[in-house]
């Protein structure tokens, strides 16, 4: 069976699956359009918010980015993995205990303020529709190469797909979908590893073969770390594991991760799923078990695939020549290249005519003088697309046509649950806050569950859109969603919950501050503001404070949100008794695992 049948067979019956799930699972009420009915079991909910958490840029973009940057992207571990304990801690319990259906709802009713409210909506749709357009674009990354097609066309497909399970399924069809995604991507993602990590290491565990020895050639050997070091700063890139970036922009990029993921509305809703409070605690202990996975494979599978690719490239030893054209065209072990050329996302130039294709630091001074004594004429790997590596590895590695199918499906499972996860997110602000808390509180249960979905479509079509020019790579773009989060929202949940001085005015000032802000300066260093008169926008970059990278502001927005609410609450009028007995009730842990939901 050829390789593009055995892809199709393993996509379209994951597709199957999750179209028949959502048909058994439809919501019929607004409680399971919003909250599954409140009767998801702990360890259900565990690997569904797992998959709603583990999204295209932890299966598709996380390992590559890891891969060609090396220990300086171990910011995405660390900030996402413990911005997830931030949420499980102090978030998850509180939240389910007050019992609403969104964020948003908490925001307005602990704030006692419609304004509140709908600023909250604004920085939900902001930061969501963001962060799903890294997932539209994982979609159209898979789908372009596994089924051969375009990008665009592959977008459309997965949006169609999409629609099927989330628009009718609501939250209810997207639980259960999203455990069955869970199952097709972790072992999407685990078994090729395995694979690699037992040809390179001879271990099965991949996060113990990162730190075991490799052959380098006859009966010597050494760990795969120091041979992939000497290997890449052959090539004039820097060392894999020694980090490079300024301390300043590490920290406050992994802080942005960490109170993004505590705050984006998605994962927090599926809280909300779960009889009780206690049942929110275990189902936060399951998700980080679940989770833990994944993360502990994903350095070893960029730092894996890198050393593959690098001996890809030069065959015989980085003193020898490079890989030649003749052998990407005739070898077996380059098909993946030509496959993937295909899709656009890679591609590779002879320009200097030597019938060799170079790959190396062509800006390194250590490597001027060699490229000019061989007459090299720069990099002629002029495009590798790092949101193609997960779904090549098992290609690049030469593992078995299953596989490729597998990691196909996985692929897509991690960007649609994910997807789904997000626009409900939207669907539920737009329906439930906007609709129903502002336009027409009056409105009937029927309608608004037709207005959620119809919410549901209009953000899927939207979604889609913007998948099709992303502002970068799927875990970059990603990671400006979490830093919206981060200024934005996880700043009022915090003070929602654990400070009773702060009041409605002081939440509002924070909230648009922290947003207004962090939007700003990430549009002013991306260089996206429209240029009037000329129908373009400028490509330069405007500066930026201290240096301080766009993905990483998010953190700095979150401190001026903070100071702002409690600034201006201090110089207004008191928060009433009434909000402060609320806020009392909300955190007194007694009978909380009998909390009547209301």
């Amino acid at each position: 069976m050829d390789q593009f049948t055995l892809n199709l067979l393993f996509v379209g019956a994951s597709f199957a699956l999750y179209i028949g799930i959502a048909i058994w699972a439809r919501a019929g009420s607004t409680s399971e359009f919003y909250a599954a009915g409140r009767g998801v079991h702990p360890v259900t909910n565990g690997m569904a918010t797992a998959a709603d958490w583990m999204s295209a840029a932890s299966f598709i973009s996380m390992a590559g980015l890891i891969a060609f940057t090396g220990y300086d992207n171990s910011s995405f571990l660390m900030g996402w993995t413990g911005g997830y304990v931030l949420l499980a801690l102090l978030l998850a319990p509180y939240l389910r205990k007050f019992g609403k259906f969104t964020v948003s709802e908490f925001i307005g009713d602990r704030f006692y303020s419609p304004t509140a409210r709908m600023v909250a909506v604004i920085c939900l749709i902001v930061a969501s529709t963001t962060y799903v357009i890294g997932q539209m674009t994982g979609v159209g990354v898979a789908f372009g190469r596994f089924l051969e097609i375009s990008n665009t066309s592959g977008l459309l497909i997965g949006a169609c797909v999409v629609f099927a399970y989330a628009v009718f399924g609501g939250m209810k069809g997207v639980t259960y979908t999203q455990v069955a995604q869970y199952c097709v991507l972790i072992l999407a993602y685990t078994i090729p590893a395995v694979f690699i990590s037992l040809q390179l290491t001879g271990t099965p565990i991949p996060a113990l073969g990162l730190f075991s020895e490799v052959s380098t050639g006859g009966e010597s050997s050494v760990y795969l770390l120091q041979k992939l070091d000497q290997i890449v700063t052959d090539l004039g890139f820097a060392s894999y594991t020694e980090a490079h970036k300024d301390t300043l922009n590490m920290v406050l990029f992994t802080l942005s991760l960490m109170i993004g993921t505590a705050g984006l509305p998605h994962v927090i809703m599926r809280f909300f799923t779960v009889p009780k409070v206690s049942d929110a605690r275990w189902s936060a202990g399951w998700t980080l078990v679940f989770i833990a996975l994944l993360y502990l494979t994903a350095p070893a599978v960029g730092a894996m695939a890198r050393l593959n690719i690098t001996e890809l490239m030069w065959p015989n030893g980085t003193d020898a020549a490079a890989v030649s054209v003749e052998t990407i065209n005739s070898d077996e072990r380059y098909d993946w290249m030509l496959t993937w050329q295909k899709t656009g996302l890679l591609d590779w130039e002879d320009k200097n005519g030597d019938g060799m294709i170079q790959y190396y630091n062509d800006g390194s001074d250590a490597m001027a003088e060699k490229a000019a004594a061989n007459g090299w004429a720069g990099n002629e790997l002029t495009k590798f697309n790092r949101d193609i590596l997960v779904l090549a590895n098992p290609e690049i590695a030469n593992l078995p046509g299953w596989v490729i199918g597998l990691v196909a499906a996985g692929g897509l499972a991690a960007a649609l649950s994910t997807a789904a996860g997000l626009l409900l997110a939207i669907s539920s602000a737009v329906s439930h806050d906007l609709v129903k808390g502002a336009i027409n509180p009056n409105i009937s249960e029927k309608n608004e569950l037709l207005s959620a979905r119809i919410a549901m479509a209009v953000a899927i079509a939207v979604a889609t859109y913007l998948g099709l020019n992303p502002p970068g790579f799927a875990a970059q773009t990603v990671a400006l969603a979490f830093g919206l989060a981060a200024a934005s929202i996880f700043p009022a949940l915090m003070m929602g919950i654990f400070s009773k001085r702060v009041n409605n005015k002081g939440a509002v000032a924070g909230m648009l501050a922290g947003l207004i802000f962090t939007l700003v300066y990430i549009f002013l260093h991306k260089g996206w503001f429209f240029v009037a008169g000329t129908n373009s926008f400028p490509d330069t970059v405007s500066g930026s404070l201290f240096g301080i990278q766009s993905t990483a502001i998010g953190s700095i927005g979150a401190l001026l949100n903070f100071a702002v609410a409690y600034g201006v609450s201090l110089m207004t009028e008191d928060t009433p008794q009434e909000i402060k007995d609320l806020v009392e009730s909300v955190r007194i842990p007694a009978g909380a695992g009998d909390a009547v939901d209301h």
